[in-house]
C-alpha cells in the first residue's frame, strides 16, 4: 500500500512538472513573438506584415508537441515561404499538390495569418483560425519532421507538419476508407484530395469568393475554356484541376488514365494559332507549357475562380 501511494505521488509530480514544462515552454514562444500587426479596414495582411513579423523571431523553442521537428529548420522554412512564396513545395511522390495549392493561395490572401497560424500549431500543439479548430492525433505530431524521399520537402518541417494537418482535418470521398495516419499514407488515398474537397478548404480558410466549374469525372462544358480562363484571370485568380499523367508523360507509363490529379495556379496564358502558352505554379516552380487548344480541353477538369472579398465582408 506504501509503495503504491509513493507511486501514486511521483506520477502526479511527474504530469505537474510536464504541465508546468508546456506551460513555460508556450510563454516562452509568446514572449519570443512580437505583437500581429492590425491594419484597420482590411480584410487579410500583406507579405510585407508577414516579413516584419517573422523576422522578429529569432529562435524558437522545441516544441513538446511535435518532437521529431527541429525548430531552427521549421523557423527557416516559415520564412522562406513568406519571403517566396513560389518556393511551396508539396513533396515528391506524395498526394499532398491540392494542400500546396491552397497554401499558395493562402500566402498570397493572408500571410500574416499563415504565419500566426502555423506557430500557434507549432507552440501549441493546436490552432484555431477562421473559426476553425485543426487538433492533430499524436500519430501525425510524431510524423511530421520525419518524412523522408520526398526531396526538398525533407527539409521543411513547417510543411510537413501543415501538409499533414490538413490531410487529417479535411476528409473528402477519396478518404473514405482510410481516415487513420499510418506510415506512408501521405502517397496514398488518405492524403488525396479531390475537387470538392479542395473547393470547400479554401472556401474555410481563405478571405476569397470562389466560383468553380467542373468535377473530378467530368469536364467544364464551354465554348471556349481558352476564353473563360483568360477573362477569368483579369479580375481574379484560377486554379485549374488537370490530369497530370497526360501532362507529365513518362515511357514507363503505358496506361494514361483520363482523370484528374493535380491542382496548378495560372500564371500567366495566351493564344497564337491553335496553340496556347501557359504558364502555371506547381511544385516550387512556375512552369511553361505549349500545347493545342484540343489537348488543353482534355486535360483541365475543374476551373476554380477566385477574388478578393470586400473589406468587412464575410
Amino acid at each position: 500500500m506504501k509503495l503504491h501511494l509513493h507511486n501514486g505521488i511521483r506520477y502526479f509530480i511527474k504530469a505537474v512538472v510536464l504541465t508546468c514544462n508546456i506551460i513555460l515552454f508556450t510563454a516562452v514562444v509568446t514572449a519570443g513573438t512580437p505583437a500581429i500587426p492590425v491594419t484597420p479596414g482590411k480584410v487579410t495582411s500583406t507579405q510585407q506584415q508577414a516579413i516584419d513579423y517573422v523576422e522578429k523571431i529569432r529562435h524558437l523553442k522545441p516544441s513538446p508537441h511535435w518532437p521529431n521537428i527541429k525548430p531552427a529548420l521549421f523557423l527557416k522554412n516559415l520564412k522562406t515561404n513568406i519571403h517566396d512564396i513560389a518556393s511551396i513545395y508539396p513533396g515528391k511522390g506524395t498526394n499532398f499538390c491540392g494542400y500546396g495549392a491552397l497554401t499558395y493561395l493562402f500566402l498570397q490572401d493572408d500571410p500574416l495569418g499563415y504565419a500566426t497560424l502555423l506557430l500557434q500549431l507549432y507552440g501549441e500543439g493546436k490552432a484555431t483560425f477562421r473559426s476553425i479548430t485543426f487538433d492533430p492525433p499524436p500519430a501525425i505530431k510524431l510524423e511530421a519532421g520525419e518524412l523522408k524521399y520526398k526531396g526538398l520537402l525533407d527539409i521543411n518541417p513547417a510543411e510537413q507538419m501543415w501538409y499533414l494537418t490538413l490531410a487529417d482535418h479535411y476528409k473528402g470521398y477519396l478518404n473514405i476508407f482510410n481516415h487513420q495516419y499510418d506510415d506512408g499514407d501521405e502517397n496514398r488515398f488518405w492524403a488525396s484530395v479531390n475537387y470538392a474537397k479542395f473547393n470547400r478548404m479554401t472556401r474555410e480558410l481563405l478571405h476569397y469568393n470562389s466560383k468553380a466549374k467542373g468535377a473530378d469525372l467530368m469536364r467544364p462544358k464551354m465554348a471556349s475554356l481558352y476564353n473563360y480562363i483568360s477573362e477569368k484571370m483579369k479580375t481574379g485568380t484560377v486554379v485549374l484541376f488537370i490530369n497530370n499523367r497526360i501532362v507529365h508523360k513518362k515511357d514507363h507509363i503505358r496506361l494514361k488514365l483520363g482523370v484528374p490529379t493535380h491542382f496548378i495556379v495560372a500564371e500567366k496564358i495566351s493564344i497564337e494559332n491553335d496553340v496556347i502558352t501557359f504558364m502555371y505554379w506547381d511544385y516550387g516552380r512556375k512552369t511553361q507549357l505549349q500545347v493545342s487548344t484540343d489537348f488543353f480541353k482534355r486535360i483541365v477538369f475543374g476551373i476554380t475562380w477566385f477574388t478578393k472579398k470586400e473589406a468587412n465582408a464575410e
